[in-house]
């Protein structure tokens, strides 16, 4: 089914955190590709502090040449509230017989059910949640019958349907967040090591995380 991995987020900035697991993912369950989608105007928490077309940038450049990463603005191209089940109806017309897997975290899934439409996500996709320690997949509640219905073991199973499928894999633990990433910068201190160079960089030279207020 020519499998695709949709990895969205703010990206406020990327990090390692971010494309180590977008690969792990990528090797693992053999999809062809990763498409990144930053996040244009997310309905469910606060405004990223880089505007949308910076942060864009930001994972242009930290893609920018690993074979299978894909990056797609249709987000940042909306002016109103950035729905995954709305960018993943659109990306099923674009692609009807493809295999569509859409990544979140261990804690975005157990926080699916405040999602817009959550319950049409697996009629569109399927559902490859990347599992870190200290967290525990629900057995009971909502979520738990979910994965009672469509939870899968089987890679497989995300190659020979194009949606309707849960699957949790384990991927290495980086300690790394954007929201310490954007605090240390703002404390001027320098995120060498925590991101590709080319991301900090755009950071660097454009000053966008200066601004953030530092803890007392």
């Amino acid at each position: 089914m020519n499998p695709m991995g949709i990895f969205g987020g703010t990206f406020d900035p990327i990090h390692y955190g971010h494309l180590r697991t977008a690969f792990e993912l990528q090797q693992a369950l053999r999809l062809q590709e990763i498409r990144f989608l930053p996040a244009g105007n997310p309905p469910h928490r606060q405004q990223p502090l880089a505007d949308a077309q910076l942060r864009l940038q930001m994972v242009r450049a930290a893609t920018e040449g690993h074979r299978g990463f894909v990056v797609d603005d249709r987000e940042v191209r909306k002016a109103s509230p950035s729905y995954s089940i709305e960018t993943l109806a659109e990306l099923r017309k674009e692609f009807p017989d493809r295999s569509v897997c859409l990544i979140v975290g261990m804690d975005a899934f157990l926080s699916l059910p405040k999602w817009h439409q959550w319950q049409e996500l697996l009629q569109l996709s399927h559902l490859v949640v990347a599992h870190r320690p200290g967290w525990r997949a629900p057995a009971s509640g909502p979520l738990g019958e979910l994965l009672v219905d469509h939870g899968t073991g089987r890679i497989a199973d995300l190659h020979d349907a194009t949606s309707g499928k849960i699957f949790i894999h384990a991927v290495t633990q980086l300690e790394i967040s954007s929201t310490e990433l954007r605090l240390l910068i703002a404390s001027q201190r320098d995120p060498r090591f925590l991101m590709p160079d080319s991301v900090r960089k755009i950071i660097m030279d454009t000053g966008c995380y200066l601004d953030q207020p530092t803890p007392k």
